[in-house]
């Protein structure tokens, strides 16, 4: 159901990106959508998981009532039968004799997170079955030898004597890359995801473990490419000594991969992943790396992560390096037994990230200043990477202006006659579809319905600008390009206390398919409204701490407001040791006048 506005009128205070807010939208111009409770299953959820009924309310939506002791309890049995995957059989008997002959192997990967932690996993896996000086790896140069599984990589494998190449986080696609492998007499072995619909995977592997395709019929096709790899451990593992105790640690990495590439956490398997991988890096210390690595990312020893944690700031520092530099950093890192290098290491991880920081701050300002207050149906900007506008930061750019304008987004980094850009769109435009319709003017591109990448001769940018924002005029509906808040619960303040947030937490990992519950607080007034930092609000809302996180624009609309519908989130601030309870704000609504 669409929860109605209550007033129908706009609050002042912020630009709602050309929108209009009539017809019931929030202040920051978005749709809100309440979630249909069945009350009924939601008391009896409640009474047999010992759950809070805020927190059972939040739950009964997402998982059916069977499943939902199963989805609260994530367990190392929760991974599926590696065998059941597609191709397994072929990988894992090539592997061991790998490991028998003491052949070379190397692992190719992405630059990404998902790349990074692949290696970092297979690398380990086979040390541990005898190859630690047989395997080396190899992640391609984002800006020399760009995406995927080049063909100079596959020739200067064969031209290094490399007799099986491993691929993960890439491949799938790489057609040309794994015949000349195969016609050079080496053994290509896929392990990756990203396979488009109807695309057929590379017929000269050896194998191919990738849970979309065809005549796959693994349980779990949602996995990102380093739970493939950790599948692929898992089954070469089998006969180890110590098999649970190793997957146990290779979960680490498996939990920072999965939530960065912010796959689907709605599996049993997924979530198994995550949680279990998070319970093991709250085990501190860890190895002289990933200690360092967390250091610098603010987690320091003491309380259980989170997967907020590992999206938001271990992610970013590992995926800084392939961005900025050289994605090697995370695997030189991980390898790293001095604890004064590491931390030096993981320090220069820190700086790229900031440098990142300020780049996409930059950028983003830029965009929205050339968009103005009336963007089109679709945005392109673009500048020259001589001036800042760099190639690495381009997607996570175009996803924050299209988060600000709510349109879909591309931002372009031109280098004299070429540019390359990145796509991020919304819910009522498929971006790969969008691109289809300019097919003419790029010289490649792919992706997914949300986000793709492509090139472009420089001199078409004005064209692929007028193109795609008529494109979406024609074909999408302005409906469609009004954002939606989805709102799990409506809640009273007095169920907003610590027991209530216990319960809500068991509903975790949270990330994609599995959000942090959404809260509605109807008819509140917000006392003591102060600012908090730069563009920041803080109040109260009856004893319970609120903060609205760059909120600042809508101030004025706050104070004069007497009684506000608030959607946010229920959490906990900790602060110089201190722990309170604190309902972060997302967004706010003039309330309905009460009944006569």
């Amino acid at each position: 159901m669409t929860d109605g506005d209550g007033g129908g009128s706009a609050a002042p205070g912020g630009g709602t990106g050309g929108i209009s807010r009539a017809g019931g939208l929030s202040w920051t111009g978005r749709r809100w959508t309440l979630r249909e409770v069945d009350e009924a299953e939601a008391l009896a959820l409640a009474r047999s998981l010992d759950l809070p009924p805020l927190a059972a309310r939040c739950l009964q939506p997402r998982v059916p009532a069977p499943r939902a002791s199963e989805w609260l309890r994530p367990e190392l049995s929760h991974l599926h039968d590696p065998y059941e995957m597609l191709g397994m059989d072929v990988a894992v008997e090539r592997l061991r004799a790998a490991v028998r002959d003491g052949q070379r192997v190397r692992i190719v990967t992405d630059y990404d997170v998902d790349g990074t932690t692949s290696s970092l996993i297979l690398q380990s896996t086979l040390a541990a079955l005898g190859l630690r000086d047989r395997v080396d790896y190899h992640i391609p140069d984002r800006f020399d030898e760009g995406y995927g599984f080049s063909t100079r990589a596959a020739q200067r494998a064969a031209e290094e004597g490399v007799d099986l190449v491993v691929t993960a986080d890439i491949g799938v696609r790489d057609h040309a890359a794994v015949s000349l492998a195969a016609e050079a007499g080496l053994d290509v072995i896929v392990c990756d995801h990203h396979l488009p619909s109807g695309e057929a995977v590379p017929a000269d592997a050896l194998a191919v473990l990738c849970p979309p395709q065809a005549a796959c019929s693994y349980p779990n096709p949602a996995l990102a490419a380093c739970g493939v790899s950790l599948k692929l451990a898992q089954a070469l593992l089998a006969e180890h000594p110590r098999r649970d105790a190793f997957v146990r640690s290779l979960l680490k990495m498996a939990a920072i991969g999965t939530v960065a590439d912010v796959v689907d956490l709605a599996t049993p398997e997924n979530r198994a992943i995550v949680a279990l991988g998070l319970e093991q890096l709250s085990r501190r210390p860890h190895a002289p790396g990933l200690e360092a690595l967390l250091s610098v990312s603010g987690l320091e020893a003491g309380g259980p992560l989170q997967a907020s944690d590992l999206g938001f700031r271990v992610g970013p520092r590992i995926n800084a390096a392939g961005r900025l530099e050289d994605a090697s950093l995370v695997v030189e890192l991980m390898h790293t037994r001095d604890r004064r290098q590491a931390m030096l290491q993981a320090q220069r991880l820190d700086q790229l990230n900031r440098q990142r920081q300020g780049l996409q701050q930059r950028l983003v300002k830029a965009c929205l200043e050339a968009v103005g207050s009336e963007p089109p149906g679709f945005v392109v900007q673009w500048g020259e990477e001589a001036e800042g506008w760099h190639r690495g930061v381009v997607g996570i750019v175009a996803a924050k202006v299209r988060d600000r304008v709510h349109r879909p987004a591309a931002v372009v980094a031109v280098s004299g006659s070429e540019a390359r850009g990145s796509v991020r769109s919304t819910p009522g435009v498929h971006a790969v579809q969008a691109l289809d319709s300019v097919a003419d003017l790029l010289e490649r591109y792919g992706g997914h319905p949300v986000a793709a990448g492509f090139s472009v001769r420089t001199e078409h940018l004005p064209a692929l600008a007028e193109r795609l924002a008529a494109w979406v005029d024609e074909r999408v509906e302005a409906e469609a390009l009004v954002p939606e808040l989805r709102v799990d619960a409506a809640a009273d303040l007095r169920e907003l206390d610590r027991v209530a947030l216990e319960g809500l937490q068991r509903l975790g990992p949270f990330g994609k398919g599995n959000p942090s519950p959404r809260l509605l607080l109807r008819g509140v007034h917000p006392r003591g409204l102060r600012p908090l930092g730069k563009g920041h609000l803080r109040f109260d809302l009856d004893g319970l701490e609120a903060v609205w996180w760059s909120g600042g624009v809508h101030e004025e609309a706050l104070r004069a407001a007497d009684r506000l519908d608030l959607v946010g989130r229920l959490d906990l601030n900790r602060w110089k040791g201190r722990e309170t309870l604190r309902f972060t704000v997302e967004d706010a609504r003039r309330a309905a006048s009460p009944a006569p």
